[in-house]
């Protein structure tokens, strides 16, 4: 098989064609590479962040999510995802080094990316401590959350308005002290829970 444009490289791997994953690798690697020994990183990172990403572009793939416009390149785009992958590694490690010249090649794609891993972060992250609360605090966020008053959640639950409210302040605390415990909270600068 023959892949000399970016369709065809997607197609293969989101069939998982070997020697489609290869050309991919061999057109790519070396760039992200340069960008992750520029920026505090070692081979070994390269890899990890190239396979991760290449993991992204086949969910996406399979998903149908992958949204590539027609003046970026899949290279472009793949920098992007490595780029804000190894910068979120990064940021945990504190000791980023920006690289001017390639952040200016990237721009418009990156920030559209970066935002997205960012909400899949917080939302991962939320999703996480809400799970752990007790049935009741779920039933009363999730009616909270579906946009019911107090009055109408007392009626859906049963409880008195005084004890809904009541529970419903324990409950979103209960959730903010667990996100406030967990080292990501402060990294993705979650400030706060909506009422």
């Amino acid at each position: 098989m023959s892949i000399n444009n970016d369709r065809k490289i997607l197609e293969g791997i989101r069939a998982g064609d070997a020697k489609a994953i290869k050309i991919f690798y061999k057109k790519n690697f070396n760039y992200i590479k340069g960008f992750i020994l520029k920026n505090s990183g070692d081979e070994e990172d390269a890899e990890d962040i190239f396979q991760d990403a290449l993991i992204v572009i086949y969910e996406k793939l399979k998903a149908g999510s992958l949204d590539i416009h027609s003046n970026v390149t899949l290279r472009t785009y793949l920098y992007a995802i490595c780029k804000n992958m190894w910068r979120s590694r990064l940021r945990k490690k504190r000791k980023m080094i920006v690289d001017n010249e390639m952040l200016e090649e990237n721009e418009g794609v990156e920030t559209t990316i970066s935002e997205e891993i960012e909400f899949k972060e917080r939302e991962h992250l939320y999703r996480k401590y809400f799970l752990a609360l007790s049935d009741s605090c779920k039933e009363i966020l999730n009616l909270v959350f579906d946009g019911n008053n107090m009055k109408e959640i007392a009626v859906i639950t049963g409880y008195s308005d005084g004890y809904t409210r009541k529970k419903k302040f324990e409950c979103k605390k209960a959730l903010l002290e667990k996100l406030e415990k967990d080292p990501m909270f402060q990294e993705l600068k979650i400030t706060s829970v909506k009422d």
